[in-house]
């Protein structure tokens, strides 16, 4: 029988989290007070069906509609689903910050880099429309948003996020520096750009982009299916089977950024690779390394450097309750795995995310040090983030923060529960 690992010589309530992976549901009249006045009319508008029972933003450029699984925490897996759902209807977490900071205590989240929701993970909803000057409007009353009211509610609770615009290089390059000067440190990206139609990352023509990155030090947040327009495979194939290939998403798409030129030309890049997990990455490695050492007349080069000096250097994956990672932490590299819990979505770990993490970190017998690197260290590196400008160490732990949420509902209600529970805080239905 294999020996257990050590006790740890730490709880959980001396865990410090970083979340690099939430998302947000985002509520109506978001671009009031960030679109010119010349296209309020004209931006995405929250509105509900014919039948008055689903809500999606629709606009000229056409629908996108937020589904029940994107929005099911504590929400009886009973009423999971694929249907529309509206924001009466779901916890108050998923689109109010106060509330979702007040779930991030309870979960003992210190801070949580959030994706959007009805734009796409990279803003390709945006680019749908037909008047491009509409759309880059659009995208930054979207980003100032994010930026200023959503992270800015809370600061050293959010990591700001933003949106690039996928059909320009020039303009995303643009939006960097913009962004970049309201102390944002991450942009989403596509997978591979050829997906929507637009240049792929490979030919040279978003290294303005890349460049701009680097110069304000702007990582890139790639999230699995940010291309993705439904769920892969055929109507016919099973429903676990199709929900579950998009956790492997990230394979190709680390496959394709790891001989990616831009690494070379840019190697100052860092790419966070979202909701991927990491318990694949050990073997891709090995299979990379092997392909580099036995394939070599295909003419790659990477810099003199392997595939796994290539990873380390510019890739943070992350790890949600995904005990296979940690167990080969070594191969991965300790200093390229950040935590995640995916809030509001089907995968979340609430309200007791540490519980879970601290169940992984000790079969595996992490140290101390190791469990700082995963839980904050490794994410506020890769992404530029201090959360210690706003939040003292000592009120940072996940003891520190549930001392104050304990007041926090966690129960699992229903859809009309929360329904009744908003007509009554609202006044009307």
């Amino acid at each position: 029988m294999a020996a257990s690992a050590p006790k740890p010589d730490y709880t959980v309530d001396d865990l410090t989290l970083i979340s690099v992976d939430d998302h947000i549901i985002e509520p109506p009249g978001l671009f009031d007070a960030h679109i010119p006045s010349k296209y309020r009319d004209r931006c995405p508008q929250l509105v509900f069906d014919a039948s008055g029972t689903a809500q999606t933003w629709a606009w000229e450029g056409g629908r996108s509609t937020t589904t029940f699984i994107n929005a099911v925490v504590t929400l009886p897996k009973k009423e999971w689903g694929f249907d529309p759902a509206t924001i009466a209807e779901v916890r108050p977490g998923c689109y109010d910050p106060a509330a979702r900071v007040r779930d991030m205590d309870r979960n003992g989240i210190l801070a949580s880099m959030c994706f959007p929701s009805f734009p796409a993970f990279s803003g390709r909803f945006f680019a749908q429309v037909d008047d491009k000057d509409l759309a880059i409007a659009t995208l930054r009353a979207y980003n100032d948003w994010a930026i200023d009211e959503w992270a800015g509610s809370h600061p050293g609770r959010f990591v700001p996020l933003a949106l690039p615009a996928i059909w320009s290089p020039k303009l995303s390059a643009e939006e960097v520096r913009r962004v970049a000067r309201k102390g944002c440190t991450a942009i989403t990206f596509s997978e591979d750009p050829m997906d929507l139609g637009f240049p792929s990352h490979h030919t040279g023509e978003w290294d303005e982009f890349f460049a701009a990155c680097c110069d304000e030090g702007v990582t890139l947040a790639i999230h699995i299916a940010a291309d993705a327009q439904g769920l892969p495979g055929h109507d016919a194939n099973p429903l676990d089977a199709r929900l579950t290939i998009p956790t492997w998403a990230a394979i190709p798409t680390l496959a394709n950024w790891l001989w990616s030129p831009a690494l070379q030309k840019f190697p100052e890049l860092k790419i966070a690779l979202s909701e991927g997990g990491t318990s694949w990455i050990p073997g891709f490695l090995d299979r990379m390394e092997r392909h580099y050492e036995n394939q070599r007349w295909t003419g790659s080069d990477l810099g003199g450097k392997t595939p796994t000096e290539t990873f380390r250097e510019h890739f943070l994956a992350c790890f949600i309750s995904d005990p296979s990672g940690l167990l080969l932490r070594d191969r991965i590299g300790i200093d390229n795995i950040a935590f995640e819990t995916d809030y509001p979505h089907s995968d979340c770990i609430f309200p007791n995310a540490p519980e879970d993490m601290m169940e992984k970190l000790e079969a595996c017998g992490a140290t101390r040090e190791e469990a700082d690197k995963i839980g904050f260290e490794n994410a506020m590196r890769f992404l530029r983030f201090d959360p210690f400008r706003h939040v003292a160490r000592r009120d940072a732990t996940v003891g520190a923060l549930r001392k104050r949420a304990g007041d926090v509902d966690t129960r699992t209600r229903s859809r009309a529960e929360y329904k009744a529970e908003f007509e009554a805080r609202s006044g009307h239905a």
